[in-house]
């Protein structure tokens, strides 16, 4: 399989599109309006004929050993982390960074507004998204470059957390922010989730490290506790909430990896809505599910990230599955246990495989990869994710789409070293951040496979 590249002419539509009209405002009751209504969804067809097990296995994730050292950090990088420690507030933390916001104050109608007397306090959706780039970097929270500005935003998300309640899927009190409107309503939670689990082993204290594990915990708990038999969220609305569905896949599954408590089942139920509406002979996928503003590679990066990093932990577990159902000490019933998971796991795989391959051969189409038009936060988060389902896997699939993205947001980077959307999502902050994921998706870390002789080891329930 080859990857088609975008034409030069597809690349400088690309760098130009930022030079397009933002849609004009709408009110909150007509948010959902922007694009037509989704086709509703359709239940994933029946596999193709080979099976799931030889599918899966005709390729698989790449291993470290096999992927190309990351790139050295170049100075759009650098430009965009020094904006972003330049503008942090005082407290720790980041609000949008400009931009409308829906207006909650009283005595107005909740339509949007904009302007310098606007407020823009901290809130964790896009405070954890900064900080994700500075970790991303390699920024430390102790010694080194920025460490300082890291270290605030850690505090500030620490505290506020500790801070939300039990019970509710809501993390802050910060309401009707752009990425809340536009990508889900509980984004802040899916997004908190994240960089605990990136924070892992980071903290210089003990006592923080304790306090980040049991903030994870709490919140893993809160997201299963609402977590519905489809894998979606009741009240999770958004104009393309299924962004926010996707970051809650790909977190779900990196507290998973980091050892939280994370049912296995929960991973399962988010395969679900991944897989909903696949066909798995072609690795299409029909709107439907959460809202996908008719924009196909919201819905297509969504839900191949969250594949990606379920086969990441499907990798880590097979090891001790199959090492179980050739032990001479295990119970027929363990062994037969043991093979039920395999076969999921074989299927899931097949899922990922499928789908990424749909993927791969999309993202040299100029009108897939434009997304709304013109860029806004929302196709920056999806450059994201499939960024790193290529990365992942590896080949010329993901060098070419590397070379691509870095090429297009060097040239949209504002001189300033931020970046802003042109459409919707256009704060600042959440544009310049997932911009930088985007140029550093090769410093993501990439699960190693297995070996037979690893034993499976599952987050205690």
């Amino acid at each position: 399989m080859k990857l088609r590249i975008l034409p030069l002419a597809a690349s400088l539509v690309l760098a130009t599109r930022f030079l397009l009209a933002e849609p004009a405002p709408v009110l909150a009751a007509d948010a959902t309006k922007e694009a037509a209504p989704a086709k509703p969804a359709e239940p994933a067809k029946p596999a193709d004929p080979v099976p799931a097990a030889d599918a899966a296995k005709e390729t698989g994730p790449a291993k470290p050993a096999d992927l190309p050292p990351p790139k050295p950090i170049g100075d759009s990088v650098n430009k965009g982390l020094a904006w972003l420690a330049k503008v942090q507030n005082a407290d720790g933390g980041w609000g949008q960074g400009g931009g409308w916001r829906i207006n909650v104050q009283e005595g107005h109608s909740g339509g949007r507004v904009e302007g310098d007397n606007v407020p823009d306090p901290s809130d964790i959706g896009n405070t954890a998204m900064a900080l994700q780039a500075f970790l991303r970097a390699g920024t430390k929270l102790d010694t080194g470059e920025h460490s300082k500005v890291a270290a605030k935003a850690a505090a500030f998300l620490l505290t506020q957390l500790e801070a939300s309640d039990d019970d509710s899927l809501y993390v802050t009190k910060v309401r009707d922010t752009q990425l809340q409107s536009k990508i889900g309503t509980y984004v802040d939670t899916f997004l908190a989730t994240q960089v605990l689990s990136d924070l892992k082993g980071l903290f210089p204290d003990p006592a923080d490290e304790a306090r980040r594990a049991k903030l994870l915990d709490k919140i893993v708990a809160k997201i299963q506790k609402h977590q519905q038999a489809d894998g979606g969220f009741a009240g999770n609305r958004g104009w393309a909430a299924t962004l926010s569905q996707g970051l809650c896949s790909s977190s779900l599954n990196s507290a998973f990896a980091a050892g939280a408590k994370v049912d296995l089942a929960a991973l399962e139920k988010d395969h679900v809505q991944n897989a909903t509406g696949l066909d798995r002979s072609t690795g299409a996928v029909a709107a439907g599910g959460a809202a996908d503003a008719g924009v196909e590679i919201y819905r297509y990066a969504s839900k191949v990230g969250g594949m990606s990093r379920f086969g990441g932990n499907n990798a880590s577990r097979r090891g001790g599955l199959e090492e179980k159902v050739a032990s001479a000490t295990a119970s027929p019933t363990e062994k037969e246990q043991a093979q039920k998971e395999i076969a999921k796991i074989d299927q899931a795989d097949a899922d990922q495989k499928v789908l990424l391959k749909q993927v791969a051969g999309k993202v040299g189409d100029q009108k897939f990869v434009k997304g709304f038009g013109n860029n806004g936060g929302e196709e920056f988060i999806s450059f994201m994710n499939i960024g790193e389902a290529l990365r992942a896997n590896g080949g010329e699939e993901w060098k070419k789409w590397d070379e691509t993205t870095t090429k297009t947001l060097n040239e949209a980077q504002n001189a300033d070293g931020s970046w802003a959307g042109h459409h919707c999502i256009t704060g600042r902050t959440f544009c310049t951040a997932s911009a930088l994921m985007v140029l550093m998706t090769d410093r993501i870390p990439v699960p190693a496979v297995a070996k037979a002789t690893d034993k499976e080891k599952a987050p205690a329930p």
